[in-house]
């Protein structure tokens, strides 16, 4: 595994990528300061076995949101990573082509970026919170950030629901509130309060739930047919359910879900590409 400079990885080529991961490099702490300070005291005696057993998994969440998030940053997955040399064989050789860009020779699957201004090895897309092309070598790291971050998200709007909805139902059942949620920026400029911030983080994680249910479900072909955004409907490359889901999660599967820092080695170098139908 090769890592980024911290340059490339942590200086956003466009000011939509700098947005969506101050985005989530402040909601996602202040989430979890919310949810321990605020919340919870109001739901679980402190140092009771739910309390602590509740913030030890909340710790968890936010531990494989970052690092997970930050993994995925750092990861190089671009052709860059490799001293590409063209294959000999002509079977082979047949199926790479010029990046007119990059002025080089790339393989199969490698597709130009703009924004990050290089080819990536099984380039799947470009992602704004990350701030980097999701490829061959990092699209575990980006499963997981969003199956972590959606699972955190609805737990948090579960418990806030409940918050806000029925033990302080006196407070937030009132049209005004309707005018924070639809325009929280105006609502926090002219009544700034700890309630209206309270309903704004509650608003956002519904957001971070609703997006990253979405995307797992776009990206499902994925782990379905062994494909990429521009295969989506291709099954060129079907290993079968198993066989795909270890093409992206590595050869230790079954333990990755734990912790990025899970050595979990990809069957496949990301290269050589060869079809398992005459499909493409």
């Amino acid at each position: 595994m090769i890592l980024r400079s911290l340059y490339r990885a942590f200086c956003p080529r466009s000011i939509g990528d700098a947005a969506c991961f101050f985005l989530i490099a402040v909601g996602v702490p202040l989430t979890y300061i919310f949810q321990v300070t605020v919340i919870m005291p109001e739901l679980h005696d402190v140092g009771s076995f739910w309390y602590t057993t509740i913030w030890l998994a909340g710790i968890f969440f936010v531990f494989n949101i970052t690092s997970n998030l930050l993994a995925c940053m750092l990861v190089d997955t671009s052709i860059k990573m490799h001293i590409l040399k063209p294959p000999l064989e002509p079977h082979l050789l047949k199926r790479w082509h010029m990046c007119d860009i990059c002025q080089a020779l790339v393989p199969p699957r490698s597709w130009h970026c703009e924004t990050c201004d290089v080819c990536v090895l099984k380039r799947n897309h470009h992602c704004r919170f990350t701030c980097c092309c999701i490829g061959h070598y990092n699209f575990r790291y980006f499963f997981y950030f969003l199956f972590y971050m959606g699972l955190g998200a609805l737990y948090v709007v579960i418990n806030a629901s409940i918050y806000l909805w029925y033990l302080h139902a006196d407070y937030y059942w009132r049209p005004y509130t309707l005018v924070t949620i639809l325009v929280p920026a105006i609502s926090l400029t002219v009544h700034a309060s700890w309630e209206n911030f309270y309903l704004v983080l509650y608003e956002l994680n519904i957001l971070a739930f609703a997006m990253s249910t979405l995307l797992l479900i776009f990206h499902r072909p994925i782990f379905q047919r062994g494909a990429v955004m521009k295969e989506r409907s291709s099954n060129a490359y079907n290993l079968g359910l198993r066989g795909n889901i270890e093409m992206v999660l590595g050869k230790r599967m079954y333990w990755t879900w734990l912790s990025p820092f899970v050595r979990s080695e990809l069957p496949h170098d990301g290269v050589n590409w060869l079809p398992l139908t005459k499909e493409e």
